[in-house]
C-alpha cells in the first residue's frame, strides 16, 4: 500500500502547477495533502471529486484561505473522521483520520509555532493532544501519521542548524517532542533507508533556497513500531515542484 503526503500550500495554486499530472503518475493508494487553503465548493467539480479517487475534505472553519487538509484515496477506508479528540484543537482543519483494516492513518498539518508564544504553546498542546489520541487508537491497531510537522528533528534535518537554534521549527522544546514521539515507539520511516544529510522537504521561496538546496526536513511519515517490518521503502520527491514543500511517501506491505 503506497501512501504519499504533500503540503501543497494552496490547492487552487498547485492545481495550476502540475498537481493533476503528478497525481496521475504517482500510483498511490492514499494521497494526503495539507494547507489546502480552500473549501470544496470553491473548486471545480472534477477537482472536488477527481475521477478514480474518493475525496475527503477538512477545510478550516475559523478562517478562510487558511490551513485545511484533504485525502484522496483509491482504496476506500473503513471509516473517516475529522479533527483530534480534544475539542480545543478543532476548527482549523488540521487533521483527517482514516481507518483501514491493518492500521489507522493520520493526515495532519501541525501548527506553526510562529506569531508569538501563544501560538508556540498551541503547537505544543496540539502535539500532545495528537499523541494522546494516537496512543488510545493504537490499543486497537497500529498507527501511521504523516504530514507537515513544522519541526526539523535533528541538525542533519536542516541546512543551517546553528543559525536556526532560536527559531521556531528548530527550538529545543519542539525537537524534544519529536524525541518523545520516537521514545513512544514511532519510527521516522525515511531514516530507515537514508541516514544522510541534505534531504529536505521544505525550502523558503526567498533567495533561491530551493535551487541551492538550503532547506528543512519538516514533513514526515511515522509508523508505530508494530509496522516496522511492513515498511518496504520510504522516499522524498524533492524534484517535484508546485509548492514550497515536496511530496514524500512510504510503501507498506501486508
Amino acid at each position: 500500500m503506497k501512501l504519499i503526503s504533500w503540503n501543497i500550500n494552496g490547492f487552487r495554486a498547485v492545481a495550476k502547477k502540475g498537481f493533476w499530472q503528478w497525481l496521475d503518475q504517482c500510483d498511490a493508494d492514499v494521497v494526503g495533502v495539507q494547507e489546502i487553503k480552500a473549501e470544496p465548493h470553491q473548486l471545480a467539480a472534477d477537482q472536488r471529486n477527481p475521477e478514480g479517487w474518493m475525496a475527503f475534505w477538512n477545510p478550516s472553519k475559523v478562517k478562510k484561505g487558511y490551513s485545511g487538509t484533504a485525502c484522496l484515496c483509491r482504496q476506500a477506508p473503513l471509516a473517516v473522521s475529522y479533527g483530534l479528540a480534544d475539542e480545543r484543537y478543532r476548527g482549523e482543519g488540521r487533521c483527517i483520520l482514516l481507518e483501514y483494516e491493518q492500521f489507522y492513518m493520520f493526515n495532519i498539518y501541525f501548527p506553526n509555532g510562529g506569531m508569538g508564544d501563544d501560538r508556540l504553546q498551541y503547537k505544543l498542546g496540539y502535539y500532545d493532544a495528537f499523541l494522546e489520541y494516537a496512543e488510545e487508537l493504537r490499543k486497537k491497531k497500529p498507527i501511521v501519521v504523516f504530514g507537515d510537522f513544522n519541526t526539523a528533528h535533528k541538525p542533519i534535518d536542516l541546512a543551517r542548524p546553528k543559525e536556526n537554534e532560536k527559531i521556531t521549527g528548530f527550538l529545543p522544546i519542539e525537537r524534544e517532542w519529536l524525541d518523545k514521539l520516537v521514545a513512544s515507539g514511532y519510527i521516522d520511516t525515511f531514516r530507515m533507508f537514508d541516514d544522510g544529510p541534505e534531504n529536505y522537504t521544505w525550502w523558503t521561496y526567498r533567495g533561491g533556497a530551493r535551487d541551492r538546496n538550503v532547506g528543512w526536513r519538516i514533513d514526515y511519515v511515522f509508523v508505530s513500531e508494530e509496522l516496522r517490518d511492513n515498511v518496504k521503502r520510504a522516499w522524498i520527491e524533492s524534484d517535484v515542484t508546485g509548492s514550497d514543500h515536496c511530496p514524500l511517501g512510504v510503501e507498506l506491505e501486508f
